[in-house]
């Protein structure tokens, strides 16, 4: 597909299809999944087929609202707050390994299909992070304004995720001193609502069909940061799970830095493989392969002329034993790049980076507790490029990180090791409800307003009406793509340019327009930066 978003062909072959057993149970749902994947076998991206499945196997949330990477929008925020470029990696790494909390403590599930042009907005205000130590839960926005309640209502959706609440000076025992980025102290509205908040907002747009892409756009003015990508998916049956990585398109999340001390930094993470196991015997659990490499890019040319260090760092998911449980453990490593250099690009395994560049390692449970480790003086400010290739450096010998064998009995890694400091521990974290304006005053392509009524059947349980409400809106994308078919119209992305060949889509002026109106959102808080309107 070249710059020219692939419409949806009428011609096609019809879409596979599993009748739905009328046993809404869980042994009726194994059902149709095991006559699923039997349909699957062989298919070499699953994720491009036209595929109608009864409305009872889905969860009642739409695509574009289930991902999104922004489950810990505060740390997303927080990783422009150090004047140290090794701390600000740190933060990327912490953005990182909580952006999708919903793998953590939520079960794997099938949401709505998108549909071409359908779109998504929402925003988080959030208290600024100071410390590592101020990763606890803090009621959100939407947990003030509601009781907390787990049933998902349309046009509210409540959180049906619980929120751990934490004395944020407090510190657990055998925790090192961290090194998580600093802000200035807490600044205080002036209508004693406690510390003033900042604005993250959120748009996505679904800019294909076949293959089924779309682009996402993430801002927060308050820190002059911003995230952009393509979400696209390949998937197919290996063995007896589901292996999904990234699609054609999905280059991975792009982070861009314009202002403050990270002004013109680009982080680029790419995805690591993911396997959704358990499916004969209907008990769905998620693991991770392969590596991520989040790079670090610099286009402000006093970073070109050695004053800090450029680093990149590579996440390794370390394989599964065939037998026993799952432990979901990571290693990883925090480098020093130079200038005009490309060897490393080549590097997605820790034991490929040579010692003399190493920073920093890391280890832990992608589900638990992660540490990290300073290894010689690299990843202190102010380190040069020359001392760093030094070819004797002060740290003759890389030490190897402590993780479990796979036939360990726990997953989670200890912090008992001298120098040790915590990362991350995403079991005291959970997901940050959203805020989405109400149904009524959104577009009708807009997520939420377009599956109202599936998502209404589904949650009465009403599974066959829900079914139905879904044909639906499939058979309308079928219709109005046919009609542009016949006139010789292209589909027209609103909210973003066209093109999908550099990893993200820029947005357009309507773009930028709805990013203006979610900043613009009332709010019963103090918004920093001027965005928002009193409630």
């Amino acid at each position: 597909m070249s710059s020219k978003t692939q419409e949806y062909d009428e011609d096609a072959a019809p879409p596979v299809a599993v009748a739905d057993s009328g046993d809404t149970g869980e042994g009726g749902k194994i059902k149709m999944i095991v006559q699923l994947v039997k349909k699957c076998l062989g298919v070499k991206d699953i994720a491009s087929m036209r595929m109608s499945l009864p409305a009872s196997l889905l969860e009642p949330v739409p695509n574009l609202e289930y991902s999104h990477f922004l489950d810990r929008p505060d740390l997303f925020a927080a990783i422009n707050e150090s004047e140290d470029p090794f701390e600000r990696m740190l933060a990327v790494l912490r953005f990182y390994f909580a952006k999708d909390l919903k793998f953590v403590h939520g079960k794997v599930c099938k949401p709505y299909n998108s549909v071409l042009g359908e779109h998504f907005r929402a925003h988080w205000d959030i208290i600024p992070l100071s410390h590592p130590e101020e990763l606890i839960e803090r009621p959100s926005l939407q947990h003030e304004r509601h009781s907390s309640s787990t049933s998902v209502q349309s046009g509210s959706y409540k959180s049906t995720l619980s929120v751990n609440t934490t004395d944020s000076d407090s510190v657990k025992p055998g925790q090192a001193p961290s090194t998580a980025p600093t802000s200035p102290e807490p600044r205080f509205s002036s209508d004693n609502n406690g510390p003033s908040r900042i604005r993250v907002v959120y748009l996505t747009e679904q800019v294909s069909h076949h293959p089924p892409v779309s682009a996402y756009y993430a801002s927060c003015p308050a820190r002059q940061i911003e995230m952009q990508g393509i979400d696209q998916i390949s998937a197919k049956v290996s063995g007896t799970a589901l292996r999904i990585q990234a699609g054609q398109y999905n280059q991975g999340i792009y982070v861009g830095i314009k202002g403050g001390p990270g002004e013109g930094e680009l982080y680029h993470i790419t995805h690591p493989v993911a396997s959704v196991n358990g499916i004969l015997r209907g008990n769905f659990y998620l693991t991770m392969s392969d590596s991520t490499v989040v790079s670090c890019t610099n286009d402000r040319p006093s970073s070109k002329q050695g004053g800090f260090p450029r680093f990149r760092a590579i996440v390794e998911y370390k394989e599964e034993s065939w037998l026993g449980r799952a432990h979901f453990l990571i290693e990883g490593v925090i480098f020093v790049v130079h200038e005009g250099e490309t060897e490393h690009e080549a590097w997605t395994k820790v034991k490929q980076v040579p010692q003399n560049r190493v920073a920093a390692v890391l280890d832990g449970s992608w589900k638990g507790h992660i540490r990290w480790k300073r290894v010689g003086a690299l990843s202190y400010p102010h380190t040069t490029s020359s001392s760093a290739s030094s070819p004797n450096p002060s740290h003759v010998q890389l030490p190897k990180p402590s993780i479990p064998s796979a036939a360990a009995s726990r997953a989670d890694v200890t912090t008992t090791s001298e120098g040790w400091q915590t990362l991350i521990d995403v079991n005291e974290l959970h997901a940050v409800p959203k805020e989405v304006r109400p149904i009524d005053n959104q577009h009708p392509f807009e997520s939420r307003r377009l599956w109202r009524n599936v998502t209404d059947n589904l949650l009465n349980k009403e599974y066959s009406d829900a079914t139905k409400e879904k044909v639906a809106i499939e058979q309308k994308q079928r219709d109005d793509a046919a009609e542009r078919k016949k006139k010789g119209v292209e589909f027209i992305p609103t909210f973003f340019e066209k093109g999908l060949e550099n990893g993200f889509s820029e947005l357009t002026a309507e773009g930028r327009k709805a990013v203006e109106e979610e900043l613009a959102e009332p709010s019963p808080f103090c918004i920093e930066g001027g965005v928002g309107k009193p409630n």
